[in-house]
């Protein structure tokens, strides 16, 4: 399953109830406020109030958090040099998936591209949860459900976003979080419509652990370390002429370079999401291989 067993380090916990299908969510989100994600929505805020908040968050986000999430999560960034090789595209907008295998990963995301404010899809429910006034300030943009007129409105965000304000969005395209899961969980083509739909490249990221030291797994009770891996823009291929075969290929494309950076070297799911269930494969593994 992996390419280097003496580098790669799976956690194997059992610590989280990981639901039945890979794109379902077990938090269980407790409703603090009741925004209601529909076309009223402002799904980017441009107000002058909400930019001062943000410009303030972001400040205590350099000096407190990031130095913070760095020691805590003991966080490494491989392949940071990709994103000054393509700053010249970056620069015209992008879009960047990865797995997404804790609640705040996101921060690690905005540490590692400092120089940028991204944005990115979130679960509508986390909007109205106890961190959803955090979660919008860094970016979050809740992604509408059954509502026609809403999810109008929020493409068109999205659509000026990426290509009128040549911004970053990033997007968990396996479809929920779970929490210190090794294996890259079957992509949602959401990212690819949008990368095909503006014309846009997509950026893989992947993150993946590292065995934590003593001090770390005994005393802090920690699971394992992360490291962020990113990797070069992936284009759409405008050859294909057919826009779903085109998402198709550019989903498993994605999906093969996330497993890759993630040092996966055989995956245990496919790269396209379709209702696919859990594969408990924790006991099936061989433990004697690498000696």
């Amino acid at each position: 399953m992996y390419n280097n067993c003496y580098m790669y380090f799976d956690p194997q916990t059992t610590k989280y109830p990981y639901p039945e299908f890979t794109d379902e969510h077990y938090i269980n989100v407790i409703e603090k406020t009741h925004h209601i994600v529909d076309e009223n929505y402002p799904y980017i805020d441009n107000s002058k109030s909400f930019r001062f908040k943000r410009f303030w968050v972001r400040f205590l986000l350099n000096v407190i958090v990031f130095p913070v999430a760095k020691i805590w999560y003991g966080l490494k960034v491989k392949g940071k040099k990709n994103l000054k090789n393509h700053k010249d595209i970056i620069k015209n907008g992008v879009i960047s998936v990865s797995n997404h295998i804790a609640f705040w990963d996101y921060i690690f995301l905005m540490r590692t591209i400092n120089h940028i404010r991204p944005n990115v899809l979130v679960w509508a429910p986390n909007i109205n949860g106890p961190s959803g006034g955090v979660m919008k300030l860094v970016g979050g943009i809740p992604i509408p459900e059954n509502n026609l007129k809403a999810t109008m409105k929020y493409y068109s965000a999205i659509d000026k976003l990426v290509n009128v304000d040549h911004g970053w969005l990033h997007i968990y395209p396996e479809g929920s979080m779970w929490e210190y899961y090794a294996p890259i969980r079957p992509f949602k083509r959401g990212s690819s419509f949008f990368a095909i739909q503006f014309n846009k490249p997509i950026i893989p990221i992947a993150y993946s652990y590292r065995k934590p030291s003593w001090f770390r797994k005994k005393i802090l009770k920690q699971i394992a370390t992360i490291t962020i891996n990113v990797g070069d823009p992936i284009f759409p291929n405008n050859n294909i002429i057919d826009k779903n075969e085109r998402e198709l290929d550019l989903t498993s494309r994605v999906h093969k370079k996330v497993c890759e950076l993630a040092g996966i070297e055989n995956n245990i799911y496919p790269s396209i999401f379709d209702h696919s269930k859990r594969v408990d494969y924790y006991p099936l593994k061989n433990k004697g291989t690498c000696k």
